[in-house]
């Protein structure tokens, strides 16, 4: 959260930071509705690889599939914070479709109000990474930087009760 913060004000920018599990919506969140959320979800890591070679030995195939059902309990529970119309960015350092691609599939699909939006690039240039079935995917060989991928969602209903 230091560096984050370091990072907000070198930037000239200010948001509300708030470390806590955020499953635990009860614990953190005080019923306003977020126009915009950032989920950098945790995972495997497999996009930094070239950084660090360690995970290769460290990572075991049941961290992929534990993760990934983490991932979809983020969705799930940061996705009643977000207003209606309203957008979400879904981001982790994989290059896995089990955390990436496969997680948002089924995210789209238990979920009736969540629609993904094409992400356009900046100033005429096309958007980063390789288009996927959900989501863009960025390669670590690909202009020497870290693997990427990134879904930018939308809330177009509210949840049924």
């Amino acid at each position: 959260m230091v560096r984050v913060r370091e990072n907000l004000d070198r930037l000239g920018l200010d948001a509300e930071l708030i470390a806590a599990d955020a499953r635990e919506t009860a614990q953190w969140w005080d019923g306003k509705p977020f126009q915009r959320i950032l989920l950098d979800a945790p995972c495997s890591a497999t996009g930094v690889i070239r950084r660090h070679p360690d995970i290769k030995l460290t990572r075991q195939a049941d961290d992929i599939a534990a993760l990934a059902t983490l991932q979809g309990e983020l969705l799930d529970a940061l996705w009643p914070t977000l207003q209606v119309g309203g957008m979400l960015v879904y981001a982790t350092c994989s290059t896995l479709p089990t955390e990436n691609t496969d997680v948002i599939e089924a995210f789209l699909a238990r979920t009736s109000g969540a629609r993904e939006l094409d992400i356009a690039g900046q100033a005429g240039q096309p958007p980063a990474g390789i288009k996927q079935a959900h989501g863009r995917q960025l390669l670590a060989q690909q202009g020497g930087h870290d693997g990427f991928y990134y879904a930018k969602l939308i809330k177009i209903a509210a949840a049924r009760e």
